[in-house]
C-alpha cells in the first residue's frame, strides 16, 4: 500500500516518520483496533489519523472530528451523544451525536486528555460494548465505529493524577503513536518546505522552486515550537505575498530570523548539517573549505577546553602532538607555547 502525497499527507524520511508510516499501513487493515497518537501541539496528529481512515475498509464511510477542549461538558456530551427532545431546557428537538453519525467509520476524538471524568464513562461503554444511550434516552443504541484519540499531554501522568481513567486510558492505547517535535527530526524539514511549496504554489498559482541557502540554514536552525503547522503557515504567507521563484531569508519572519540565526561559533556545524539534510544544489559544495573549518572549529574548541595546553587539546582530539601543532600553523592558529 502507498501513501499519497496530498493536503492530508505529512511527508518524512527520518526514521521516526518512516516507522509511522509503517505503523499506519499495519493499522489501517484493521476496522476496530483503538490508536492513540500523541505529540505536540502542530505536529500533524489530526493528518496521521486521517491517513489511518482513508487507508482502511472503512475509507469509503464517514471520517468525524471534534475537540474535546473546545466545548463544556454539557455541549461535549450532546455533541458525542447526541440528546432526545426535551432531555434538557434548551432540547427542543431531537439530536443525533457524532457516535451515530459516524456509525461504520471513523471518530476522531482530538485532545482526548480534556474530555470530563464522567464523559469519560460513557466513552469507556462504548468501547467496551459498541453501544451507548443519547442524553435522555433508555434505549441502547448499536453502533460499529474505530476511535482514534490524540492528545498533547501526559495520559500516564493524568492517570496518576486521577483525572484520566486508567481504564479508558489503556482501552484507547491499544495502539500507540508518538510523533516526535519538528526540531527532534531536521532531516524532514527541507522535505516540507518542498511540499509546502508545491501545495500553495498550486494555490496561489506561484513559481517557487527552491530555498536559498542562507533561508535553509536560519529555518533548520529554528527550534520551531509550533512544529509542522508552524511551519506550514511561514510558506503559506511567503508564496502569498511574494512574487519570486526562490525563498529567500529576507522573506522569513523576524520571530524566525531572530531565533534562527546562526552564531560564528556553529557556522561549521549548521552548514555540513545543511548539506546533509538537503540534495546537492547544481553548483555542489566547497567540501575542502568545509572540511577545514569543521577541524579548525573542532581545534579551537579543544584548546578552549584545554585552557591553550597543546598536549591535554591533542589527547582531547585523539591527535599527536605534533599533528595538532601543524594544523595550528597551517590554519593561523597562535597559541601561549606550554
Amino acid at each position: 500500500m502507498k501513501l499519497d502525497m496530498d493536503e492530508d499527507y505529512i511527508p518524512g524520511e527520518s526514521p521516526q516518520m518512516k516507522e509511522i508510516y509503517e505503523v499506519v499501513k499495519r493499522v489501517a487493515k484493521s476496522e476496530t483496533t483503538t490508536v492513540l497518537i500523541q505529540g505536540e501541539s502542530g505536529t500533524g496528529k489530526e493528518m496521521i489519523a486521517n491517513m489511518i481512515h482513508r487507508y482502511s475498509p472503512r475509507r469509503e464511510k464517514p471520517f468525524l472530528e471534534i475537540n474535546c477542549a473546545s466545548l463544556p461538558e454539557e455541549l461535549l456530551e450532546s455533541e458525542l451523544f447526541g440528546h432526545e427532545k426535551g432531555a434538557f431546557t434548551d432540547a427542543k428537538f431531537k439530536k443525533v451525536g457524532l457516535l451515530e453519525l459516524a456509525n461504520k467509520g471513523t471518530l476522531f476524538l482530538d485532545e482526548i486528555g480534556e474530555m470530563s471524568l464522567t464523559i469519560q464513562v460513557k466513552l469507556l461503554r462504548v468501547l467496551e460494548k459498541m453501544s451507548f444511550r443519547r442524553v435522555g434516552g433508555t434505549r441502547d443504541i448499536k453502533v460499529s465505529v474505530r476511535i482514534i484519540s490524540a492528545t498533547n499531554k501526559d495520559l500516564k501522568e493524568a492517570v496518576e493524577k486521577r483525572t484520566f481513567r486508567e481504564d479508558l486510558y489503556y482501552r484507547l492505547k491499544v495502539i500507540p503513536i508518538y510523533i516526535p517535535p519538528l526540531r527532534e527530526r531536521k532531516e524532514d524539514i527541507y522535505l516540507l518546505l518542498k511540499y509546502f511549496l508545491n501545495l500553495f504554489n498550486r494555490r496561489f498559482n506561484k513559481k517557487f522552486v527552491d530555498i536559498d541557502d542562507d533561508a535553509y540554514e536560519i529555518i533548520l536552525n529554528y527550534p520551531w515550537p509550533g512544529n509542522i503547522r508552524e511551519l506550514k503557515n511561514m510558506v503559506e504567507r511567503i508564496v502569498l505575498l511574494e512574487d519570486d521563484t526562490v525563498l529567500r531569508a529576507k522573506y522569513l519572519p523576524m520571530s524566525i530570523k531572530g531565533q534562527g540565526s546562526v552564531s560564528e561559533e556553529h557556522t561549521a556545524v549548521r552548514k555540513l548539517e545543511s548539506a546533509l539534510t538537503r540534495p546537492f544544489s547544481e553548483n555542489g559544495v566547497e567540501f575542502e573549505e568545509m572540511m577545514e573549518e569543521i577541524e579548525k572549529k573542532l581545534i579551537l574548541k579543544a584548546l578552549k577546553e584545554a585552557n591553550n595546553n597543546q598536549s591535554k587539546a591533542a589527547r582531547l582530539l585523539n591527535l599527536h602532538r605534533d599533528k595538532l601543532r601543524y594544523r595550528l600553523k597551517n590554519y593561523g592558529i597562535n597559541v601561549d607555547r606550554e
